[in-house]
């Protein structure tokens, strides 16, 4: 899949600054399910182009549900996913973009504030609604909108159109505006994301849709595909949208932030003051233990350097003050490999960490942390599997994300913990994260774990 970005502001080429990625060079990133990579087909003082191109590997697809539709048996395999811009693509905007998406510019930080002439290329967009519905989402928004049919066969016109676009898109608009326009609005026309929807969703389109999409002509489509059309997500958003700002919305704190809190809380209660968040990813758990003065001492680990760059960039952390800063670091590091960093912390949190690994190579990661760095308190969650049948989305076993190899309900949780405690000396005590269904327990569950002795 393909996305091409082109400006005529002169000099054309600052483009390579607006989105930190020389036109002389090639940037090449992986992805769950591929690679990426962003080049410039053209670059000079009158016309720079970058051009984003997404290859996904079918064989990567189908290991999970992702790939798959109405369930025909080759499916999996033999889809248009690999080829149609998609989630899949704003996915790989994101990473291949996040610091142009944030408005944030070192060398052009006047060009990054200001509206410049782009046309945007997406030369095969799934849309479920025809060129009429591209022309109502990006036309109030002030595009130009061109969007050709594909035919399902040029030899074959009588079997008439695709439901792909050919589609152009030219305006004045800042790009950061531009990129989360077109991360909310590709995923509309295509109606389907790959990953599992929940009310942070909802958080999602407040922030990428500020200034624009509260009023705009066909928001309560935009929200219900958006959202996947789940009937109490649309009541939250609504309700949310509904307000004159709609960022100050007193909502329901999603299932992620419940979370955060969760962990933080059981942290602070230890009594730690140097604590280790192990598969950290982002940051989003660093950012409440940074403000909370008690831990002196903090270590991000994981095994992506691109997931720790990001984290970087989402925390800010050159532009926080030295004596907040230099309490955090940020390591590449696996836990399936002893590691003598991690020894001698009051307390470690893998919060949604351990469904990422096989779960025959768990014993690895038990080895790691509670065998050898041995922190006075363990805290982990993970998804409960019976309540994804809360999920009217969710496909019996399916998983709540392509990349999660197991999910477990609650015995079996229960069990892998009480024994991983008896195993390595710790006591176990198990808490709810989230609403709790009477019959299927709480979304996410969590465990706490207390070394007992030196």
């Amino acid at each position: 899949m393909l996305l091409t970005l082109t400006t005529t502001h002169r000099p054309a080429t600052d483009l390579g600054y607006l989105l930190h990625k020389h036109p002389e060079r090639v940037f090449s990133f992986t992805l769950p399910v591929g690679r990426a990579q962003v080049f410039y087909p053209e670059a000079n003082e009158e016309r720079c182009t970058a051009a984003l191109l997404v290859e996904l590997d079918p064989v990567a697809l189908s290991r999970g549900k992702a790939g798959q539709g109405s369930g025909a048996p080759l499916e999996p395999y033999v889809n248009d996913r690999p080829y149609a811009a998609s989630s899949y693509l704003t996915a790989a905007v994101r990473e291949a973009f996040g610091t142009a998406m944030s408005g944030r510019s070192k060398e052009r930080q006047a060009l990054a504030d200001q509206a410049l002439p782009f046309e945007v290329h997406l030369p095969a967009l799934p849309s479920r609604g025809g060129p009429d519905l591209a022309l109502r989402l990006f036309g109030p928004l002030g595009y130009q909108v061109d969007g050709r049919v594909w035919p399902l066969d040029p030899n074959f016109p009588e079997w008439g159109d695709s439901l792909y676009l050919d589609l152009k898109l030219s305006g004045c608009v800042p790009l950061k505006v531009l990129l989360a326009q077109l991360t909310l609005l590709i995923p509309v026309l295509d109606d389907a994301k790959h990953y599992f929807v929940t009310d942070e969703e909802i958080e999602r389109l407040q922030r990428l849709g500020a200034g624009w999409l509260e009023n705009h002509p066909e928001r309560d489509l935009i929200l219900k595909r958006s959202l996947k059309h789940q009937r109490d997500l649309l009541r939250l958003a609504n309700a949310a949208f509904g307000q004159e700002e709609p960022i100050a919305v007193a909502a329901p704190l999603s299932l992620n932030a419940q979370r955060l809190a969760a962990v933080e809380a059981e942290l602070a209660t230890s009594g730690a003051i140097r604590v280790l968040d192990l598969g950290c990813g982002e940051g989003h758990l660093l950012r409440p233990l940074l403000a909370n003065p008690q831990f002196r001492e903090i270590v991000g680990m994981d095994v992506s350097p691109r997931e720790l760059e990001r984290a970087r960039r989402y925390l800010r952390l050159d532009e926080l003050p030295p004596v907040v800063r230099d309490r955090l670091k940020l390591i590449q590091g696996s836990l399936t490999y002893r590691d003598a960093r991690l020894r001698g912390y009051d307390a470690a949190a893998l919060v949604e960490v351990i469904e990422h690994l096989d779960e025959a190579r768990l014993w690895t990661l038990e080895r790691v942390v509670f065998g050898d760095a041995r922190p006075g308190t363990v805290v982990v969650t993970t998804p409960n599997a019976e309540y994804n049948a809360r999920y009217s989305f969710l496909g019996e076993g399916e998983a709540r994300h392509q990349d999660h190899r197991f999910e477990w309900d609650r015995p079996t949780f229960r069990t892998w913990a009480e024994r991983v405690g008896e195993a390595y000396g710790y006591s176990v005590i198990f808490k709810p994260v989230g609403e709790e269904d009477p019959e299927l327990g709480s979304p996410t569950q969590m465990a706490v774990f207390t070394r007992q002795g030196p």
